[in-house]
């Protein structure tokens, strides 16, 4: 019997710390981690520079900066230069999630990766949640403000990751229906959460339990 090959999608909210979870389900299992990583990956493919990736991550409606962009963004020859979109940017990105997908073992955090592997059969979509009070304790201390800066903070990130993932999947952010399991890691911390996500991931690949 073949090996089954491990995909986990995290689907994250801001401050629920999906990227700490995501990280030890990474270890658990003996996958590659691909966060920010994967913008690494699509700057290689397309030719734009990390940079550029980071400034439109998980952003739609980039194309309101496209009037202020300059030209180290861009490599020497680039040939998409006067031929890109919202969508060729995506397009990047997926191709490099199919191709880190394709080489092994794999955990992906945000980045619509979940729909881009959607027809990977065994692969198992996430999505942490978190209480409102906790995930902006995590975001005042990350970014050094108040509550209420934290929440606005909050509302802006997520709108604009609930825009993205909507218009590239024609799904819903962070409705139960998108996912195959939601988890409140204020419920049982990072830890725990990452030990009842692993056991499920356990049991749906009929994998063996960890030594």
């Amino acid at each position: 019997m073949a090996e089954k090959k491990i995909i986990i999608n995290v689907g994250r909210q801001l401050g629920s710390g999906g990227r700490a979870i995501g990280k030890l389900l990474a270890e658990e299992f003996g996958c590659s981690f691909y966060d920010k990583e994967i913008l690494n990956l699509a700057a290689k493919e397309s030719g734009f520079s990390e940079s550029f990736f980071e400034q439109h991550d998980e952003h739609k409606r980039f194309f309101k900066s496209l009037f202020h962009l300059h030209t180290q963004h861009l490599s020497d020859n680039n040939f998409y230069t006067n031929n890109f979109s919202e969508e060729s940017l995506f397009q990047f990105q997926a191709e490099a999630i199919l191709k880190a997908a394709k080489t092994g073992n794999c955990v992906f955090v945000g980045r619509c990766a979940d729909y881009i592997l959607r027809d990977y059969p065994d692969a198992i979509n996430i999505f942490i949640t978190g209480d409102i009070k906790e995930r902006a304790t995590q975001v005042m201390r990350r970014h050094g403000c108040d509550y209420e800066a934290a929440l606005k903070i909050i509302n802006t990130k997520e709108g604009n990751r609930a825009s993205y993932y909507n218009y590239f999947t024609g799904k819903k952010w962070g409705q139960c229906e998108s996912y195959d399991l939601s988890v409140n890691s204020s419920l049982l911390g990072i830890e725990g959460s990452a030990k009842l996500i692993a056991q499920y991931v356990r049991q749906r690949l009929q994998l063996p339990e960890a030594k």
